[in-house]
């Protein structure tokens, strides 16, 4: 058998039907399916049986220890030659195995992965959340791609590697978050093969809400740091724009709340006569409307360039001003949790630690 399929899977079991009913499809069959429920409250072991005659799936019931374990608990169950780990809120199109086997007939690679597409019949928040998480325009440049803005590393949501290289890099580490970058990294540097497939795409729900998605990459900014202090050298200078966008968001912020402050003080003593020369308070109205225009304007020309990107790939207004709240949320989310585990670790010596854990999950 060449081809393992590894989905880990926590109180998900509507999300696993719609992946293995995807998967039914592939028309490419040389293939089986570990599902390895992680701990969960709602189990989808049902879901899971009535693909038992479809399928070469098992099914696989362990305590939580998080995404990484639970991977690593699947492949040492798993007979293929290559593993494909998939997140369980991903749906595939029906040559994506296919498409696969082709990269790998046309040049060998020890690991790869794919991009992920937003599907039409998902919600219009998660459409502008799959923006975010692609776009040039955000952090989606950092991911890679053929629009990259550093070289590709293989995501959990889609990732393929050859069994005995995971085995040789002992698979997944415990890092709760950013475990997928780390495990790239390690392939990097134990000097294999890894390649970007972009027709090996899938369609990711990514389920959240924006509440949800902003603990999501707010734990992303404080891996960034975790990974940082376990491989220095994988920090680059990409990875600061979301930490600088955030602290360019905090001055201009502070830079309105000045300008304001300047317009309402002068104005009130222009109307109430508290000087003799009412020029200075026309200048002092003058700089405060100037302070609160150029702290707005760079914000709203990056929200009308998310727009007009985002409505040119989803041709849906909704969509477009949610994208611009999505990416916010994002890049923010991303910065803030780079700037907090920055102080924690680099600054006061902490451990490695990450936000909102027992939530993420649930």
């Amino acid at each position: 058998m060449k081809y393992s399929f590894i989905i880990p899977v926590y109180n998900r079991p509507d999300e696993v039907d719609e992946l293995l009913e995807s998967l039914t499809r592939q028309t490419l069959r040389d293939f089986e399916v570990i599902v390895v429920e992680d701990g969960s409250s709602v189990p989808c072991k049902e879901v899971v049986d009535k693909y038992g005659e479809s399928l070469d799936v098992h099914y696989f019931n362990k305590p939580n220890s998080g995404p990484g374990q639970t991977r690593n608990y699947g492949v040492e169950r798993a007979n293929g030659e290559y593993m494909l780990v998939l997140d369980s809120d991903c749906i595939l199109p029906e040559r994506y195995l296919a498409e696969v086997e082709k990269e790998l007939e046309r040049k060998e690679a020890d690991a790869f992965g794919g991009p992920d597409r937003a599907h039409e019949s998902f919600t219009d928040v998660q459409k502008a959340i799959n923006y975010a998480m692609t776009s040039f325009f955000t952090t989606g440049g950092i991911r890679g791609g053929k629009k990259k803005m550093d070289k590709f590393y293989p995501r959990s949501f889609n990732m393929g590697i050859r069994k005995s290289v995971y085995q040789a890099l002992g698979g997944f580490s415990r890092m709760r978050f950013g475990e997928d970058i780390d495990f790239s990294i390690r392939i990097f540097k134990g000097g294999y093969r890894c390649r970007l497939f972009p027709e090996a795409w899938v369609w990711h729900k990514r389920r959240t809400d924006l509440k949800k998605f902003f603990k999501q990459v707010h734990n992303s900014g404080i891996a960034r740091i975790n990974l940082y202090k376990k491989y220095p050298e994988s920090l680059k200078l990409v990875h600061l724009l979301p930490a600088m966008f955030t602290l360019g968001v905090v001055l201009l912020g502070l830079l309105f709340v000045v300008g304001l402050g300047l317009i309402v003080s002068n104005w009130y003593g222009i109307h109430t006569n508290v000087t003799d020369d009412p020029d200075m308070l026309y200048v002092g109205v003058y700089l405060g409307a100037m302070a609160v225009l150029g702290s707005l304007a760079p914000l709203l020309l990056y929200s009308l360039l998310i727009f007009i990107d985002s409505y040119a790939r989803n041709s849906s207004f909704k969509v477009a001003c949610l994208s611009i709240k999505a990416s916010f949320v994002q890049l923010i989310g991303y910065g803030s949790g780079f700037w907090l585990a920055w102080w924690k670790r680099c600054v006061c010596g902490k451990d490695e630690f990450a936000a909102f854990e027992k939530n993420f999950y649930k």
